[in-house]
């Protein structure tokens, strides 16, 4: 027994008997009748006996799926920033956080065509409570972060996802996909939580935490949606804070969320890879020894990394516009584009509730206005 058997991925050598426990599964039969149309079932369940590592099933069956995905529901996926990184080298990718599924799937298949190494990706055990999307999840190498821990039990996983992301990183060279939050952002502010870089400081031991934080290699990702397939699944919980009220997801509420991600129309998509946090540290080692602080000016860094390099598509111009009662920005879409993005906001909340469109708004407006924000600094 592994201290990391209850969050880790599937070794190579249990990749096949897993794939088979679920190649009968509905869900199975869905996917694949989606990525591969016309294809008759047989054959593939006959090419999933050929599958005995994570990268045979990645790159014969998952990549296939995520290009389809893009075709049938986007107008491409764009990327910059890859080109500086070294293709033998992992990395820690601090990624901001839109959609539970495409996030990580979007950045791997551009890592995998790229020829990168590819990640290790962090996802909430919530998420894949039903056997067919657990055994999934670690058939596509995600690791689990264990939610709903009492304190005591929290402190004791947060150590062994620690020390299982620096296995990975600095033994294993694999790369490693953290979000820079719990949860999606769903008001469009993108702001890393400073627990997530305590919990990735817990595996440092002795070690002098600017040290330790500069061999994990970390590149903060922007990832941008021109329109958020799942914009209006975000409103219910925005609209509880709004009225101070405890939000309960529903009993299906996850699913159907990764289910609109995947199948939502994006229109245009862009992944930036920034550069790597390595001088940077030196910086602030010269100037802060307080961990907190230290630790808070890390964060710094990775926010200004993630919203400076964030892709502002004509959805984010017509947003603040609107909100704003002001053609400022208007050079940066078309009446057409206007139109439409206010008749999907139209289709997708009830415009006679002022709050709601306020909050709709919000959240494709706010990537701008911190944007504006910290070239203010």
């Amino acid at each position: 027994m592994s201290k990391f058997d209850e969050i880790r991925y599937f070794h190579d050598q249990e990749v096949n008997e897993k794939l088979q426990s679920i190649a009968r599964d509905p869900m199975m039969k869905a996917l694949m009748t989606f990525t591969f149309p016309g294809v008759d079932e047989q054959v593939w369940l006959e090419q999933f006996k050929d599958v005995h590592s994570i990268s045979d099933f990645q790159h014969q069956f998952v990549a296939y799926a995520v290009r389809q995905i893009l075709a049938k529901s986007s107008e491409g996926l764009t990327t910059s920033g890859f080109d500086k990184l070294d293709k033998n080298t992992s990395y820690l990718y601090i990624s901001n956080h839109r959609d539970i599924v495409l996030d990580t799937s979007l950045l791997n298949l551009v890592l995998l065509e790229g020829g990168y190494v590819m990640t290790a990706s962090a996802i909430g055990d919530n998420l894949v409570k039903r056997k067919f999307l657990n055994v999934l999840a670690k058939l596509n190498r995600n690791f689990l972060v264990q939610r709903g821990l009492s304190l005591r039990d929290q402190l004791t996983s947060s150590q062994v996802m620690s020390e299982y992301i620096k296995e990975q990183l600095l033994q294993e060279n694999r790369s490693v996909w953290i979000a820079q939050r719990e949860g999606r952002a769903k008001d469009g502010n993108d702001a890393t939580q400073q627990g997530v870089l305590k919990m990735l400081a817990m595996a440092a031991g002795d070690q002098f935490l600017i040290d330790y934080f500069k061999t994990l290699k970390i590149v903060p990702i922007s990832i941008s949606y021109e329109y958020d397939p799942t914009d209006s699944l975000k409103m219910p919980q925005l609209l509880a804070q709004h009225r101070e009220e405890e939000y309960v997801k529903g009993k299906n509420e996850d699913f159907t969320t990764i289910l609109s991600g995947i199948l939502g129309q994006k229109k245009r998509i862009h992944i930036h890879a920034g550069d790597v946090i390595d001088t940077e540290l030196d910086d602030i080692a010269a100037t802060i020894e307080n961990k907190n602080k230290l630790l808070q000016a890390i964060v710094q860094l990775i926010d200004d990394s993630i919203i400076q390099n964030y892709k502002l598509w004509p959805t984010k111009y017509i947003a603040y516009d609107l909100i704003n009662n002001t053609d400022t920005y208007s050079s940066h879409y078309t009446e057409q584009e206007k139109q439409l993005f206010i008749r999907r906001q139209e289709m997708r909340i009830d415009p006679s509730d002022p709050v709601s469109k306020e909050y709709f708004m919000a959240m494709y407006a706010n990537p701008l206005v911190n944007k504006l924000k910290a070239e203010e600094k």
